[in-house]
Formats: C-alpha cells, sequence, structure tokens
C-alpha cells in the first residue's frame, strides 16, 4: 500500500515514515501543503496522513482541495490541536479520521488499517446540481450566487434531494430521511415542505427543478 506523509517536522515524518515501512508500506513523504497537493492529485496513495500545522496551505485546505478535485483516498488528520472545534473543521474539510498528538505508534497503524479496509467512494464537502450549492458545515445555500435562507427542516429536505438527483422519492422516504421516529403526523407534511421549499428554490429563480411524479412523490430534475 502506497501512502503519503504530510509533516513538516523531520523528526516525526522520519518516524511515521520508518514505521509504516516496518508495516510494509511504500510511503512519500511531503514537507508542506503546496507539495502535498501536487503530489496527492498526481498519485493515486491507499491513505494518506496529514498534519495539520504546515506551511501553507495548512492541512485543513488541503483536505477541502483535495476534495474539490475529486481525489477521494482516505486522509487521517494528525495535529497537536484536540479540541472538538478542530476536530469538527477537520471532518467538515473531508477528512476520514483525526488523531492528536501524542499519539501511540500503535494507534496510529490501527486507525491506518481501519482506513485502508476503506474503499474510496466520493464524498464531497459541498454538494452541488446544476446551480444550486449546499454546504452542511456551513448550512449555507446558494442558487445562481445567491443566498437562499433555509430552516432546519428545508435544508434537510434539500440536502436529501441533492444527494439523490433524478431518484424519485415517496413521501414515505422522504419522512424517514428528514424526520425521526418520533414523528407520527401525516405525510402530508412533506407536501408542506416541498411547497415551502419551491417558495424559496425555484419560483423565485423561475425555475422547476422539485418536480411532482403524481401518485408517488417527488424528485430534483438537473437540467439536461
Amino acid at each position: 500500500m502506497r501512502v503519503l506523509v504530510v509533516e513538516d517536522d523531520p523528526r516525526v515524518s522520519s518516524l511515521l515514515r520508518r514505521s509504516l515501512e516496518r508495516e510494509g508500506h511504500a510511503v512519500d513523504v511531503a514537507g508542506s501543503g503546496r507539495d502535498a497537493l501536487w503530489m496527492a492529485v498526481e498519485t493515486d496513495y491507499a491513505i494518506v496522513v496529514l498534519d495539520v500545522m504546515i506551511p501553507p496551505p495548512d492541512g485543513f485546505a488541503v483536505c477541502r482541495r483535495l476534495r474539490q478535485r475529486e481525489r477521494w483516498m482516505p486522509i487521517l488528520l494528525l495535529t497537536a490541536k484536540g479540541e472538538v472545534e478542530d476536530r469538527v473543521t477537520g471532518l467538515d474539510a473531508g477528512a476520514d479520521d483525526y488523531l492528536a498528538k501524542p499519539f501511540s505508534l500503535q494507534e496510529f497503524h490501527a486507525r491506518v488499517r481501519a482506513l485502508a479496509r476503506r474503499k474510496p467512494v466520493e464524498r464531497p464537502t459541498v454538494i452541488e446540481v446544476d446551480d444550486i450549492t449546499l454546504d452542511p458545515a456551513s448550512r449555507l445555500v446558494t442558487r445562481a450566487g445567491v443566498v437562499v435562507d433555509l430552516t432546519p427542516k428545508e435544508f434537510a429536505l434539500l440536502e436529501l434531494f441533492l444527494q439523490r438527483p433524478s431518484e424519485v422519492l415517496s413521501r414515505r422516504a422522504i419522512l424517514e430521511h428528514v424526520w425521526d421516529f418520533a414523528y407520527d403526523g401525516d405525510s402530508n407534511v412533506v407536501d408542506v415542505y416541498v411547497r415551502y421549499l419551491r417558495d424559496k428554490i425555484d419560483r423565485p429563480f423561475e425555475r422547476s427543478s422539485i418536480e411532482t411524479v403524481r401518485g408517488v412523490g417527488y424528485r430534483l430534475r438537473p437540467s439536461a
């Protein structure tokens, strides 16, 4: 397995490299965010081990840019920052796991093995369909570059549509994904919230992206 270690401290990078090589992995090392981006775009690594505090761009930015460039290899963030906000920032940037320094090599290798069992899958940090963008981390929605203010339920409903474009979603399926198990109301609530969403996402932009499939449910219809 080929691993990219991104770490600007020579002592730490050397330790990680030797340790990974003892496990039988091929290891490349980058000392800056710029080098990491170039190497990770040009080479199909099985895993990227990425320190946050590196010469610019930092690890969070590298992670985001790799996902924007549709590089989906698992990313393990390493950092001395252990605060909840930093972990959230890293995971929202597209990282798969987060390990705060100092850590044991035993735990490090266990996390690498766990990530190696995952297949690279597409998981963009921002969802885009046509001119609609939705950022789950910042809770920001735009259409044609215009910010659209949505309630939490409207946001969740739009996120479901964007994750499954062109797929017909029944009212029951929408209820199960957007409302919780405690909801015991009428499925007409779906129709109500679809109308709310159309009033904010479609009608002001003279579009009709959210389509009614008579007798079944709804779908988000991307433009041709």
